[in-house]
């Protein structure tokens, strides 16, 4: 679930992998001084014996392979070297805090995996203010002094700002790296990935340095993230202002509830009507339907294409078979070409729906919508009674009878579990159909049709079986055009008709 960010309060101090719980003082201006308070409190409790103990007892900061004092190629001129200890006015003491929360919980390691536990780091006021976060320290201090000039804690003329940091590995690193750059303002060549720019967005955001933020979110609307990127990108998106989190929320978020059914629907449409590497893109659609997570949905965008699919067949057929204009005879044969092929195109895109429909076990509808097709298959029987579409769409009745095949398998199967009246009107509307096929295709049938249409008749005799017996006597008549020169060749005929003479032979329960 993305969090909502209709209701954006100020941008709030932020670590994910601590907190500073003087950071959090900036909420308001009447918290702001009596937390600030306590931490000068803090920092004027440490005397100058103190501060030289823990100067000895701390590492130096110049061993840090971040903490050099070559000054940038701006400091030459106005900003004084980082970590400078002969112009510094700010001594800055970073350590790792095992008691500070942790937000980050997949991030937990050693405390000291570099041995970087205490860091001391000699700063500049100037510089430091461009946080928002020190200048309210920096300023509460200086107030403090000059309402107490003559006391001995303001005889020191540098500060301690502890600062808590969570127990995680780089996190001094990462706090290193944003003081650096308060001087260097180098931001293109320390965030250089997203990795970088979500390590780096915390800290910034915790010390209200907005340049670095402003940095950090504009990077991160710019490049592509990593799956674990995108959950940590989300993760920071409460903590952005309204302004800043629209483009990363825009990416991630659905601009309306239905744009997943919108987009598979458009994926199929592109898949049946690609005009190349069309075997491919459709392997593509179906591995993402199969995938997909929601089963309604993709009933939903299956069954709203085959209705599109199955509607211009309909209309194409019933041109074709009841032709309604005039014309020269050229201009009509043209016409007519154009109805069949129509029908035919639409009619592999059929098939190819009502596979992936089967596969999903997503068909019930397109079975009971098959089985309502007494006008269509009417105008089939016509059109193929008619030897035209030989020349013009050959395999037209071999696709629209695999469609019957397969929507009638699912049922006899129990894949698909049809209701009585749907399965009897599934036989007795395209029965007809398969029959004046096999008659119109007796004299040429090809091998891969007559494997068709042995397959529909075996289909067809089983669910047949399922009907009770007034309704499988009507049909079974029907069947007689099942039979072969050869007896022996159409047992499932007999076995059908034997079915249906032991059950009527039976003694009917009282």
């Amino acid at each position: 679930m993305i969090p909502s960010t209709s209701k954006k309060r100020p941008r709030v101090p932020y670590n994910r992998h601590s907190t500073v719980s003087t950071t959090a003082s900036l909420r308001s201006t009447a918290s702001k001084s009596t937390s600030l308070s306590s931490t000068a409190a803090l920092i004027d409790s440490f005397p100058d014996k103190i501060i030289s103990e823990n100067s000895k007892k701390l590492r130096r900061t110049s061993s840090h392979p971040l903490l050099s004092t070559a000054p940038s190629s701006s400091s030459t001129t106005t900003t004084p070297p980082f970590n400078d200890v002969n112009t510094a006015d700010v001594i800055l003491r970073l350590f790792l805090d095992p008691t500070a929360p942790i937000i980050n919980l997949d991030s937990v390691y050693s405390i000291d995996n570099n041995n970087q536990s205490n860091v001391q780091i000699y700063l500049h006021s100037p510089i430091l203010r461009r946080s928002q976060y020190f200048s309210a320290l920096l300023s509460d201090r200086w107030q403090h002094s000059k309402e107490n000039p003559d006391s001995a804690e303001n005889k020191i003329d540098q500060y301690l700002i502890p600062l808590k940091l969570g127990v995680a590995p780089g996190s001094i690193e990462v706090h290193l790296s944003v003081l650096k750059l308060l001087y260097t303002n180098d931001f293109n060549n320390v965030i250089n990935s997203a990795a970088a720019a979500l390590d780096i967005l915390p800290v910034a955001l915790k010390l209200l340095f907005d340049e670095c933020a402003d940095y950090c979110v504009k990077y991160l609307e710019a490049v592509p993230w990593s799956e674990e990127e995108e959950k940590r990108v989300i993760n920071l998106i409460p903590y952005l202002r309204e302004e800043e989190s629209e483009e990363l929320l825009a990416r991630v978020s659905p601009a309306k509830y239905d744009s997943c059914e919108e987009m598979l629907h458009g994926l199929i449409l592109a898949a049946i009507h690609s005009s190349s590497n069309m075997a491919f893109v459709k392997a593509f659609v179906a591995k993402l339907l199969r995938d997909f997570s929601s089963r309604e949905s993709a009933r939903r965008v299956l069954e709203m294409a085959f209705e599109t699919s199955l509607k211009i067949v309909k209309e194409s057929l019933e041109e074709y078979s009841s032709p309604n204009f005039r014309g020269d005879h050229n201009e009509t044969e043209a016409i007519q070409r154009l109805n069949l092929h129509t029908a035919m195109t639409n009619g592999k895109h059929l098939l190819w729906l009502v596979e992936r429909m089967i596969e999903l076990r997503v068909a019930d509808s397109a079975v009971k919508e098959w089985s309502e097709q007494d006008s269509f298959t009417a105008d089939l029987q016509r059109a193929f009674r008619d030897d035209a579409w030989r020349n013009i769409v050959p395999g037209f009745p071999a696709v629209l009878l695999r469609c019957t095949c397969r929507l009638a398998n699912a049922v006899a199967s129990g894949t698909i579990l049809a209701a009585r009246q749907v399965r009897m009107k599934l036989v007795k509307d395209w029965l007809p159909v398969l029959i004046v096929c096999k008659d119109s295709a007796f004299s040429s049938m090809l091998p891969s049709h007559k494997s068709l249409y042995l397959e529909l008749e075996e289909t067809f005799l089983r669910i047949i079986s399922t009907l009770p017996m007034s309704d499988a006597q009507v049909l079974l008549q029907q069947c007689l055009s099942f039979s072969t020169r050869n007896v022996e060749d159409c047992p499932h005929l007999v076995t059908a008709f034997n079915t249906w003479f032991r059950r009527a032979t039976n003694q009917p329960q009282e």
